[in-house]
């Protein structure tokens, strides 16, 4: 059965939705459309909610009856009947009452953004920026399974083919509630196509994610910036020589210092950059914020500590393990094919799973 708390935040969310289908229904509102599209969006994610609450209802009615039906009926083919209809409601309500309570946790109100993913090769040489190209294959594959759009924003290609950095902006619905346990030291062990003599070597490559910031979730005051513009270096056609295309700027109160070089025109470039800068800024505030919230408990899952070795993709086994919830998989290849789903639902679950034990606690 549900217990008491669940019980009381889902009349509580009832109530909050009878209250939203009144306001939509006032002409007032109707006037002003980006109210009515900010309470239709919040009355889209309850609306689930609450007929799941309503069905949970039906199927403790009906166990209840199917166990009073065992109390008192004597007749054998009823019994079996009412053993059938109990233990299939039992199942339900198991199910809808986890399902419940996973949609009753405070949500991230970050989650339903874009983000930012930042790729840098790590110890490993060559094999390294191999690898960081490795993985911005593996995760746009990812996006675009998702139908999320792939912009590239700022990168500094290796000697072999590979990234020393690379930056780019995944744009879709939740794409932050997906990949924002992302952020650590991915750890690669494979032999390099130029290992003459078959031996595993290991390198690394790190990533942050950020999710996409809105001005105004950071105040950048251009009193605070020093751009500026150079001729930008490496692929992309004789331009590159001839005009200061490429941008850096320098936030003065943080040292935090971005620079693209991608674009043709430097008004595009100066564009991506103060993407990056924000998402950034916002990424220390969050960070900040879980350090100040965190600070008497270890948080694996949500710590992001981008010098935490999160993840080993072992090739000679066709191996990954995600080191903080134990996870191993023997299907390397279709990992890096895009094929995340399981690692993400176990990495959401493992975080929900902790914020319940949060609430009850």
């Amino acid at each position: 059965m549900t217990t008491i708390s669940t019980k009381e935040r889902l009349a509580q969310l009832t109530h909050r939705f009878a209250a939203l289908e009144s306001q939509l229904s006032d002409p007032a509102v109707a006037g002003d459309q980006r109210r009515m599209a900010e309470l239709g969006r919040e009355h889209s994610t309850l609306s689930e909610t609450v007929a799941l609450a309503r069905q949970l209802v039906r199927e403790e009615e009906r166990l209840e009856q199917a166990e009073s039906l065992l109390q008192t009926e004597s007749d054998a083919e009823m019994r079996e009947l009412a053993q059938a209809d109990a233990e299939e409601a039992g199942a339900a309500v198991e199910r809808l009452t986890e399902e419940l309570q996973f949609r009753l946790i405070p949500r991230d109100p970050l989650d339903e953004r874009g983000l930012m993913l930042e790729i840098r090769a790590g110890t490993g040489g060559d094999e390294a920026g191999l690898f960081a190209a490795d993985l911005l294959r593996m995760y746009s594959r990812y996006a675009e399974r998702l139908g999320w759009k792939v912009e590239l924003l700022s990168s500094t290609e290796s000697e072999v083919g590979g990234f020393r950095e690379v930056i780019v902006a995944l744009h879709g619905n939740g794409a932050y509630s997906h990949l924002k346990f992302e952020s650590g030291v991915h750890r690669v062990q494979r032999v390099p196509a130029t290992e003459s003599q078959g031996r595993i070597h290991t390198s690394a490559a790190t990533v942050a994610v950020m999710p996409e910031a809105e001005e105004a979730d950071v105040d950048v005051r251009e009193s605070e910036l020093r751009i500026d513009t150079f001729r930008a270096s490496g692929a992309g056609g004789q331009h590159v020589n001839k005009t200061e295309s490429a941008i850096r700027i320098t936030h003065l109160p943080t040292g935090l210092v971005v620079q693209c070089q991608d674009e043709r025109s430097q008004h595009k470039n100066r564009a991506k950059a103060m993407m990056v800068l924000r998402a950034r800024l916002l990424e220390e505030q969050i960070r900040s914020q879980a350090a100040a919230r965190s600070e008497s408990r270890k948080q694996m899952v949500k710590s992001g500590d981008r010098s935490e070795r999160i993840r080993t993709y072992n090739f000679p086994q066709n191996r990954v393990t995600d080191h903080r919830i134990n996870l191993t998989l023997y299907s390397l290849e279709h990992v890096m094919e895009g094929e995340l789903d399981e690692l993400v639902r176990a990495l959401r679950r493992a975080e929900m799973t902790e914020k319940l034990a949060e609430l009850s606690g």
